[in-house]
C-alpha cells in the first residue's frame, strides 16, 4: 500500500482505478480516458494532485539561494505572487527536477516539486542551502486540487465567497494569491486555463464535493498525461532526467543566461554545451500513418544517427498519434518511426500540438 492523498477515499467512492504513482496510490482514470481528456478540454475537471511537494524558503538569504540554485532567475520575480518555471540541475547540467517558484516576500518563496523526485530534491536543497542564512520547510497536512478548463474558473468561484472570487478575477497566468489558508494559483499541466489550489487537507473533500456540484468532473492520472503532451509540457523521467540538459530537453528558454555574473549550479556545464551545439534535439511527432506512438519506439532518420521516442500517445483533441522524441540536431522536417517492424512516416514540428483546445499544427 502507498501513501494516500486526503481525497482517497473520494476516488475509491467514485470507482477509479488506483495505481502507484511516485510511491502514492493515485487515480489513473475512473471511466473513459478520453472523455476525461475531453472534459477538461471542452469543459472543466479536477485532478487531485497533492501527491506533490510544497517547500517554503525563508530567510534574508533566500533570493540569493535561489539564483545560485535555479537555471532560471528569479531576479526577474518583482511582484508577490508571480511564479517562474525552471529547472534544477546538477553540476553536470543535467536535470534534477522541474519545479515552479512562487515569489511571496522578500524573504519568502514556495517551491512546488514533484513527488517522486522528492527525496533527492530535499536532499539537494538542503545540501546547497548549509551555506546560506535560510530556512527550509514542507508544511504539513496539506492538499492540492487543480481545477482546469475553459470554464474552471468560473466553476471554482461557483464555490467561494466574494473575497475569493475578486481576487481570482483578478488574478493573471502565472500568479498567485493566499486568502487565509487557501493559496490559489493561475497555472496548470494541461494547455488550458486554470487554477492550482492548495488548501488544509481538512478542507479538500468539502472542496472537492462542491466543486462536483457545480459540474467539474474527477480527472485521472491518464488524461493529465494525454493533456500536458499536447500542450507540450515535459514529464520528469521521460523526456528529462539527470542525464539529459535543458539544451536537449526544449527547455532552453527556461535558462537565464543573463545576467553573466549570475553564478548557478550547471551553468559552466551548460555554456560548454551550448558551444559545442548539442548533437541531439527533443522534437514534436505527428504520425502520418496508421498507428500509435509509445515510448522508446525508435525514429529513424535518414542519413543521420537513429532517435528515441520519449513520451508518445494517441491524441484525443487531434486525432492522431504524436509524441517528443529525441533526435539528431539535425533531422529535418519527416522522419519514420518503427512500430513492431514498420517504418511509418512522421512529421517532425516544435510543440505545442493544442493549446487552448486549438490545434497547433497546420
Amino acid at each position: 500500500m502507498g501513501n494516500r492523498t486526503p481525497l482517497y477515499d473520494k476516488h475509491i467512492a467514485a470507482g477509479a482505478k488506483m495505481v502507484d504513482f511516485g510511491g502514492w496510490d493515485m487515480p489513473i482514470r475512473y471511466g473513459s480516458q478520453i472523455e476525461e481528456h475531453h472534459q477538461v478540454r471542452r469543459d472543466a475537471g479536477m485532478f487531485d494532485v497533492s501527491h506533490m511537494v510544497v517547500s517554503d524558503l525563508r530567510g534574508p538569504d533566500v533570493r540569493d539561494f535561489l539564483r545560485y540554485l535555479l537555471a532560471n532567475d528569479i531576479g526577474r520575480l518583482k511582484k508577490p505572487g508571480k511564479a517562474l518555471y525552471s529547472c534544477m540541475l546538477n553540476e553536470h547540467g543535467g536535470v534534477i527536477d522541474d519545479l515552479i517558484t512562487y515569489y511571496m516576500t522578500d524573504d519568502w518563496f514556495r517551491l512546488v516539486t514533484n513527488a517522486a523526485t522528492h527525496e533527492k530534491d530535499m536532499n539537494w536543497i538542503r545540501q546547497l542551502g548549509k551555506e546560506y542564512d535560510v530556512s527550509i520547510k514542507e508544511p504539513v497536512g496539506l492538499a492540492i486540487i487543480a481545477i482546469q478548463g475553459p470554464n474552471a474558473l468560473e466553476r471554482f468561484c461557483a464555490t467561494q465567497l466574494p473575497s475569493i472570487i475578486a481576487q481570482v478575477k483578478q488574478l493573471t497566468p502565472f500568479n498567485a494569491f493566499v486568502q487565509g489558508e487557501m493559496f490559489v494559483a493561475r497555472t496548470g499541466y494541461t494547455g488550458e486555463d486554470g487554477i492550482e489550489v492548495v488548501l488544509p487537507a481538512a478542507q479538500a473533500q468539502a472542496l472537492w464535493d462542491a466543486l462536483l456540484e457545480k459540474g467539474v468532473r474527477p480527472i485521472g492520472l491518464g488524461a493529465r498525461d494525454t493533456l500536458r503532451l499536447e500542450a507540450g509540457m515535459n514529464l520528469y523521467g521521460a523526456d528529462m532526467d539527470e542525464q539529459t540538459s535543458p539544451l536537449v530537453s526544449a527547455l532552453g528558454w527556461t535558462v537565464a543566461w543573463e545576467p553573466e555574473a549570475r553564478d548557478f549550479i550547471g551553468r559552466k556545464a551548460l555554456e560548454t554545451e551550448r558551444e559545442m551545439k548539442p548533437a541531439s534535439k527533443l522534437v514534436g511527432l505527428v504520425l502520418e500513418g496508421k498507428g500509435v506512438l509509445r515510448n522508446q519506439q525508435k525514429v529513424i532518420v535518414a542519413g543521420l544517427a537513429e532517435g528515441e521516442i520519449t513520451s508518445g500517445s494517441f491524441s484525443p483533441t487531434l486525432g492522431k498519434a504524436i509524441a517528443f522524441a529525441r533526435v539528431p540536431g539535425q533531422i529535418g522536417s519527416h522522419c519514420k518511426v518503427d512500430i513492431r517492424g514498420r517504418q511509418v512516416d512522421a512529421r517532425v514540428i516544435t510543440p505545442p500540438f493544442v493549446r487552448n483546445g486549438k490545434s497547433c499544427i497546420e
